[in-house]
């Protein structure tokens, strides 16, 4: 259950930012953090992407306990000039596009019973620190996610959303990237979850495209159960170019012809 200060009917205002309130977590949830943290960072053993090692110890994520938002974005900040915004939970999208575009990372303040270890249906701090702030201290990592924050508001504008939130799902949470010859993990979804962080790898039925842009935008995703496909990039670089140079417009109206793709 929820914490008693999480108040997902009043947001602060239009951006839905509300306080950490970090002196109110409890001992029981500093445990439940503790024991994800220990947990997932074996099962992400040789595993993750380099710059996701590399986030966990520039923000010092290994010190024990939820960490202070406050702190953390001292670190964040000073490495790519993002911060992490607390919200009571899942928010609006034209409210989390507009964070990203500013390069503010929208996370949940609360955290998962330990009755929920393996599945929570809305993300927690857990997934959204864990899983997503390692990467946002990789320089490119961070101009992706500004960047998709400013191609979700103009997908919102041109009615486009459920194409754009399908190149957000296929990387910045379930993606996957070829590094030194091997596949490894870079998405969120992936890095804080214990069962799907070895099937997105190993699991034989599962297919694993090499990033088509196009293809992504044609391709559903599923939101309950593990994902039956996953794309991986060559590089956080060719996943930028891939971006900037997209004419997402002509891309949309192409798509809007053709068959959609069944996830898988």
């Amino acid at each position: 259950m929820f914490a008693d200060f999480r108040d997902a009917t009043a947001p602060a205002g239009d951006d839905w930012t509300i306080p950490q309130n970090w002196s109110h977590y409890t001992v029981e949830d500093h445990r439940v953090w503790d024991l994800l943290f220990a947990r997932q960072q074996a099962r992400l053993a040789g595993r993750a992407v380099r710059a996701f090692e590399e986030g966990l110890d520039v923000l010092r994520l290994s010190h024990s306990g939820i960490p202070d938002f406050d702190e953390l974005n001292a670190r964040l900040f000073a490495r790519t000039g993002w911060t992490v915004v607390a919200v009571p939970g899942l928010v609006p999208d034209e409210v989390f596009f507009r964070h990203l575009s500013r390069r503010q990372f929208p996370a949940g303040n609360f955290i998962r019973s330990a009755k929920q270890l393996d599945y929570l249906e809305e993300p927690d701090v857990f997934h959204d620190v864990f899983g997503h702030v390692p990467m946002l201290t990789n320089p490119r990592v961070a101009d992706v996610l500004e960047m998709l924050g400013h191609r979700g508001l103009e997908a919102l504008d041109k009615g486009q959303l459920h194409r754009l939130s399908r190149l957000y799902w296929y990387t910045v949470e379930f993606g996957l990237a070829r590094e030194d010859g091997a596949l490894k993990i870079y998405g969120a979804g992936l890095a804080s979850s214990f069962g799907e962080a070895g099937f997105a790898l190993e699991d034989e039925a599962v297919a694993r495209h090499r990033f088509d842009l196009a293809r992504v935008l044609r391709t559903r995703y599923r939101s309950e159960a593990f994902q039956l496909c996953y794309f991986v990039i060559d590089s956080f670089d060719s996943l930028l170019d891939a971006l900037e140079s997209a004419d997402l417009d002509a891309l949309y109206a192409t798509l809007d012809g053709l068959p959609e793709l069944d996830a898988g």
